[in-house]
């Protein structure tokens, strides 16, 4: 059996199956309690002995997972290939328009005889930006299932840009409590700067 391209055509299902693996542990309180409290045996110092505020904790698993996250994804995806393609696309995208303004039939028939390959591409390369998912929400994961578990046992304040002052567990945005925003907000700023210092492209 060639694994390799058993992989490539259903990584991107077990990709999903994955994340709805993952999206439904969120939702059973034992699971992600024991989770939690077994990963606090790695965690714990950070709080306990260095006394490390919490709002500079998620700060700093923000920018690690942010890291491992990058690496991953500049060793598993061909940015270079990913680049070339859009601008194959892009080309193809205006060529199409302009024969259909100019109703140009055969040009037309062309286009749509190389349609297909095309849109073949950009599915491959959408199935190559999920397979790092799987190696990244198994760190990630847990390590959000902690962040949780100690929430549950602490009550602190943090101030956020545009909403003021919130204790961590106050929903600020909908059901979204004020320490994922947080985190979302140190993830997302310290990803693309890692991503910028380890020159890695994207979409």
């Amino acid at each position: 059996m060639n694994y390799k391209k058993f992989w490539d055509e259903y990584s991107i299902w077990f990709t999903f199956g994955f994340m709805f693996l993952m999206m439904w542990a969120y939702t059973v309180p034992w699971l992600r309690e024991d989770v939690g409290q077994g990963m606090d045996a790695v965690f714990a110092p950070l709080v306990k002995t260095f006394g490390i505020p919490f709002f500079i904790l998620i700060v700093i698993l923000s920018a690690f997972t942010g890291l491992y996250s990058s690496i991953i994804q500049k060793y598993t995806i061909d940015y270079d290939k990913m680049t070339e393609s859009q601008e194959r696309m892009k080309e193809f995208q205006t060529e199409y328009r302009e024969a259909t303004l100019s109703q140009d039939e055969k040009k037309i028939k062309k286009l749509e005889a190389k349609k297909d390959r095309v849109m073949k591409e950009q599915m491959e390369l959408s199935q190559q930006q999920f397979k790092p998912m799987i190696y990244i929400m198994v760190i990630s994961v847990p390590i959000f299932f902690w962040l949780w578990f100690r929430l549950s046992q602490i009550q602190t304040a943090i101030t956020l840009p545009f909403y003021g002052m919130h204790n961590l567990h106050d929903p600020v945005i909908w059901v979204i409590p004020a320490w994922i925003l947080w985190y979302m907000i140190c993830s997302i700023t310290l990803s693309q700067v890692i991503r910028k210092a380890l020159n890695i492209g994207g979409l």
